[in-house]
């Protein structure tokens, strides 16, 4: 194919290779020419530039990564994509013949020689004139398969100085394109990893612009224009993405919707490959930027994200600041969603990075370094084998132990382990990778498969679940800084200060292992058990891991209900079925539901999040010889005691409860189980030494005292007003409203919204628990925790907002 085509190469680094070849992009583009630029090397930030300055997307020619055999290909590729161009414009790297030591693989001489390419040299003038001539003879003649074919002065001082130069050039045959003056105007700022990508600096694109009016005006582009015509036709067929995805063994799939793939971007996150884009959509996928500065959430329907290169550090607390959206992503990793992360990438999957808190998807810190790290790689995992390339100044620390995503070959022979493989979401196999390696997947396309097929796996998944909610999502992940917090279904802003008192009274016992036995006697006193009926727990939550550990045959759990249940026995590798209790019927208990030979039944009494709580009568009717029932009272002592099950007949029967919501105890973790004597001895056994902390002893204590029942009949006696007035100002919005005497509602807003209106409502100002979270609810169900009639009221003017109506009286 007919390709015109010039390599811009120099003798050294620093002499205005990119200022030349950035300048000559913009300047032919505006001349009407299409200009396909490229960059020789593993460089993210000079085609940053050349991107600006073609409009077309800025490419690279590694060979080093990518292969030899890949280069013309590539370059045929970038030429004609997105539409065909007048010319191709290649900006060298370092100087000409400089590549890997040893070899000179990757040089600007290589790629000009592997693609027939004509080298124009561009030649720093600075410091003397007629030797400069004698510079490029020796680059001419060094290896004849290179052609310099002209050159372009740069920081030319004067006319007889650029005079002097062209002399010796003539004696040469090599035509000068182009005498550039010396300027202070055209100033790119740079700073610790090189230039400032122009993705970053506000003033950039008025610079490119000025760059190409300098070459417009010094250099001649009709020359420039022959010389890339003369170029040899290349004989190569273009490198195809799907090509190189069916290369690595990706097998074209159909999908009714193409599987969304999310990209960081914006000025934190400039780096990435055009082939990694177009080898995403190549396999079928939609692919959509995620701006970490601006973006408060991961678009609806993501199946995959990829972080590539950029410099978070110094956009650090705008990133910290973005709570939410660091939330959202480790909320996706933990349910699955395959991530691959490079350098950039990496860094924002730590927990912290220079102090600033990031996502925290991997137990890693990240923190500036003293040292630059950069080279090309040769990396292995298992039987994959790899070339990146590493160009960073962090280091990470590992806080937990984790397998590396990459052994990286050391010149001792030794390796280094590099990044992380993890698996968030306890899948039995890795969604995520993340290393400081950047690879270019068109020389690597098994790793571009590799993700490809895990976006594939999530999507058809969420295809086959289509309702599956998240059931690691708790209420805490929805509140942020400046949001009212209706999530959270802690009932007090701290505990009262009887409690503080009780609790802070043993801190001369901190030093001391903690001893439960004092919370066990007192609990069994105040419910008239024996004391081995009872459990002291590190909140109720640690109760469902201990009741996985009877491993059942058969377990199911009631829903809607709290989904810590059914993630503790998953985890453990227990399946679990889902009795689905209906909106219609109220959600009301049909004992006849539950399978008969279920040997584990779970159910809430009242329940989260529907407030609905079933008569005795009814959970009794679930007792089976050989069935262990558990049901968690967590929100009884808001209610109706008299439904609870703790008494005296309590075989094959457990009830957890917890003293989090009532007295303010999310920061202590104290609750308690009680139930047949047997299990509880069989769970204590399991249940990890020392859990139950000192402090979380003493609340247990004095939760049972009578201050504790004052403290709860006060707040049982002023629930139901408060309750009425949020439920009132509810119902008055056209909204459904599920009848309870839970300290929280559950509320249906399809009646204003056919989507989730969590998002808009944080956007106002609220937090709320979504619904889809909850298996058999979906994303137009949201709970609210009851507050006071101001919160109330700025709620329900926040709806008001929301459905553009006015409020009506209350």
């Amino acid at each position: 194919m007919h390709l015109p085509r010039i390599l811009i190469a120099a003798p050294a680094s620093g002499g205005g290779k990119t200022t030349v070849a950035t300048g000559l992009m913009a300047a032919l583009r505006a001349s009407g020419r299409t200009v396909a630029p490229f960059k020789v090397g593993p460089d993210y930030i000079d085609p940053g530039y050349h991107s600006m300055a073609s409009g077309r997307p800025g490419r690279n020619l590694d060979s080093v990564m990518c292969g030899e055999e890949l280069m013309a290909p590539l370059l045929a590729h970038g030429f004609l994509t997105p539409d065909p161009a007048d010319v191709a414009v290649i900006e060298g790297v370092m100087g000409l013949f400089d590549g890997q030591l040893g070899t000179g693989r990757g040089s600007s001489a290589e790629i000009a020689t592997t693609t027939r390419t004509p080298v124009v040299v561009v030649v720093d003038t600075a410091h003397a004139s007629l030797t400069h001539a004698a510079v490029v003879a020796g680059l001419a003649t060094f290896d004849p398969s290179v052609t310099i074919a002209g050159a372009i002065l740069n920081r030319v001082a004067s006319p007889r100085h650029g005079a002097e130069i062209v002399r010796g050039l003539d004696r040469l045959g090599i035509p000068v394109l182009g005498q550039i003056p010396r300027t202070e105007s055209i100033f790119v700022p740079s700073r610790h990893l090189g230039l400032v990508p122009a993705g970053e600096w506000e003033d950039s694109a008025a610079k490119v612009a000025s760059l190409g009016d300098l070459i417009a005006e010094h250099v001649d582009l009709d020359a420039v224009m022959e010389l890339a015509r003369s170029a040899p036709d290349l004989d190569a067929e273009p490198w195809n993405p799907r090509t190189a995805l069916e290369s690595a063994g990706w097998q074209a799939q159909s999908f009714d919707e193409p599987p969304m793939v999310g990209i960081f971007a914006g000025r934190a996150f400039t780096f990435r490959y055009p082939e990694t884009t177009e080898m995403l959509q190549a396999a079928g996928f939609r692919v959509v930027d995620v701006d970490p500065l601006t973006d408060r959430r991961l678009p609806d329907g993501i199946r995959g994200l990829y972080l590539g290169g950029g410099f978070p550090q110094m956009h650090a607390t705008d990133l910290e600041d973005n709570t939410e959206l660091a939330a959202d992503v480790r909320a996706h990793a933990a349910a699955g969603m395959p991530i691959v992360a490079e350098c950039a990438g990496l860094l924002y999957l730590c927990r912290h990075l220079d102090g600033h808190d990031m996502s925290g998807v991997l137990p890693m810190d990240a923190a500036m370094a003293k040292r630059l790290t950069m080279g090309y790689r040769v990396a292995t995992r298992d039987s994959i084998s790899v070339v990146g390339h590493e160009f960073h100044r962090t280091m990470t620390t590992p806080l937990a132990d984790i397998d590396p995503a990459w052994h990286i070959a050391m010149p001792d022979g030794s390796d280094r382990a590099e990044g992380a493989l993890a698996d968030p979401a306890g899948l039995g196999r890795p969604t995520v990778q993340a290393s400081y390696l950047h690879l270019h997947w068109a020389g690597q396309p098994s790793q571009a498969v590799w993700f490809a097929r895990e976006v594939a796996r999530r999507h058809e998944a969420a295809d086959d679940h289509a309702s599956e909610p998240d059931l690691n999502h708790h209420g805490d992940s929805d509140i942020a800084e400046g949001l009212v917090d209706l999530a959270v279904n802690v009932r007090v802003p701290e505990p009262p200060q009887w409690l503080r008192e009780a609790i802070t009274s043993t801190e001369h016992d901190w030093a001391r292992y903690p001893d439960a036995t004092p919370a066990r006697n007192a609990l069994a006193a105040m419910y008239d058990v024996r004391p081995d009926s009872v459990l002291p727990t590190a909140g109720a939550a640690e109760a469902f891991p201990l009741i996985a550990t009877t491993q059942p045959r058969h377990a199911v759990v009631v829903h809607p209900q709290f989904t810590e249940p059914e993630a503790a026995l998953r985890a453990a590798g227990i399946d679990v079925d889902r009795v689905i209790l209906k909106a219609s019927d109220g959600f009301a208990l049909d004992p006849g539901l539950v399978p008969e030979d279920a040997d584990l039944v779970i159910v809430g009494n009242p329940t989260n999040p529907t407030g609905r709580l079933h008569p005795a009568a009814d959970l009794l009717a679930l007792r089976r010889p050989g069935r262990i029932l558990v049901v968690d009272e967590a929100f009884m002592d808001a209610t109706d005691e008299s439904q609870s099950l703790i008494g005296s007949d309590m075989d094959d029967l457990l009830v957890l409860r917890s003293l989090t919501k009532t007295y303010g105890l999310a920061g202590i973790r104290a609750g308690y189980l009680v139930g047949d004597r047997r299990l509880v001895s069989r769970l204590a056994a399991r249940q990890t030494p020392w859990s139950v902390s000192t402090p979380a002893i003493a609340a247990m204590v004095a939760c049972t005292g009578q201050q504790a029942a004052r403290f709860r009949d006060q707040l049982r006696d002023e629930l139901p007003a408060a309750r009425a007035d949020l439920v009132g100002r509810l119902r008055e919005l056209g909204l459904h409203v599920v009848e309870s005497e839970a300290p929280f509602v559950l509320v249906d807003t399809s009646s204003i919204s056919g989507d989730s209106v969590r998002q808009p409502l944080a956007d106002r100002g609220f937090a709320v628990r979504r619904g889809e979270t909850f298996p058999g609810l979906g994303p137009t169900w949201i709970r609210l925790a009851v507050r006071d009639p101001e919160t109330h009221a700025a709620l329900s003017q926040a709806i008001c907002d929301l459905v553009a109506r006015p409020p009506k009286e209350n």
